[in-house]
């Protein structure tokens, strides 16, 4: 199927509200803080290199990995002038290893030798079948290698004017299914992530798993974790809490720049999502790449936030954590 076909279906699945699908729910006021209509959260998979040194969709996976991190550099700056020109505050799922200001290799060469190391395993976005998982890390600093590390960016989002949140993306973007990941590996992950976001003063209580790779979720709850977020569908409903107390946010859309619609489409079509969520009592979890196309960056994002700005009134803007945090006494 042709990119024009299916733009022309996805627009006419979106008149018909298949995209996102529209749950009900007659209690929505569990999940709607008072006065308002609807919620909506942002989150930020904050990556640089580490999410595209592996992927499926180029021939030259770590070239696409070192401009995407670029390009991340460069925008998130921008992401964050404009969230305090609006007052919008973003969920960051930040990558453990972007804590660093620098790491090195042991004497037999190894980096990170504390973490277990994944085996080769291939998946929708991703196939490793390198010679050991960091490989590409460059054992060096931020400022000779500014793509694979970031304690520059977190201390500006730490320093905003705006309640950002910091939240927990594993530390080096892994594929964390359990037929993939050991618990052992993963609580290794989770556990080099916590003190590195603890010489910030960070406490991670909000987790994304990589690559939509749902996986490990009894490590959870006993690491301190109060969410984890879903992609099984564009979602405009409600969030699930599990029986260990674990919170499910499904996720909405993603804030992507999409060729075959021109500029004035993409606007409108995140404004209706957003009209959508205040008329059907929704929580609308946008999430998104900071390194999306400069398009979406200059002209399409900041619409979006005014339109958000707009409607404070009806829609309860917040963090994931403040979110969930602010409903959890009536569940």
């Amino acid at each position: 199927m042709n990119k024009k076909i299916k733009s022309h279906l996805s627009k006419i699945n979106f008149i018909l509200n298949r995209n996102p699908i529209i749950e009900k729910k007659k209690n929505w006021r569990k999940y709607i803080p008072e006065p308002y209509k609807a919620v909506v959260t942002i989150t930020a998979d904050f990556e640089l290199a580490w999410a595209w040194r592996y992927s499926k969709n180029s021939p030259d996976p770590y070239k696409l990995a070192i401009e995407k991190a670029k390009r991340e550099r460069e925008n998130i700056p921008k992401i964050l002038d404009l969230c305090e020109k609006f007052q919008i505050p973003i969920t960051w799922a930040t990558i453990g290893h972007l804590f660093l200001e620098k790491c090195e290799r042991d004497k037999s060469g190894k980096a990170h030798p504390e973490i277990p190391r994944l085996n080769h395993f291939e998946n929708e976005f991703w196939k490793y079948e390198g010679k050991d998982w960091y490989e590409y890390d460059p054992c060096s600093n931020y400022l000779d290698a500014p793509e694979w590390y970031a304690p520059d960016l977190i201390k500006m989002i730490l320093d905003s004017k705006i309640s950002h949140e910091i939240a927990c993306h594993t530390f080096s973007h892994i594929d964390c299914r359990d037929e993939v990941c050991s618990p052992e590996l993963f609580k290794a992950e989770i556990f080099e992530c916590q003190k590195a976001a603890s010489k910030f003063g960070v406490k991670l209580k909000s987790f994304v798993h990589p690559g939509h790779t749902i996986g490990n979720l009894d490590s959870l709850v006993p690491a301190g974790f109060l969410s984890f977020q879903t992609d099984n569908g564009n979602i405009l409903g409600y969030p699930l809490k599990h029986k260990s107390g674990l919170w499910e946010l499904k996720r909405s859309y993603e804030f992507s720049f999409r060729k075959e619609w021109n500029e004035k489409y993409h606007i409108y079509r995140y404004r209706k999502i957003i009209e959508r969520a205040i008329k059907n009592h929704s929580v609308c979890n946008f999430w998104f790449h900071p390194s999306y196309d400069n398009i979406f960056q200059e002209r399409i994002f900041p619409m979006i936030l005014e339109y958000l700005q707009v409607n404070k009134k009806k829609v309860f803007i917040s963090t994931v954590a403040n979110y969930l945090n602010t409903i959890s006494k009536r569940h």
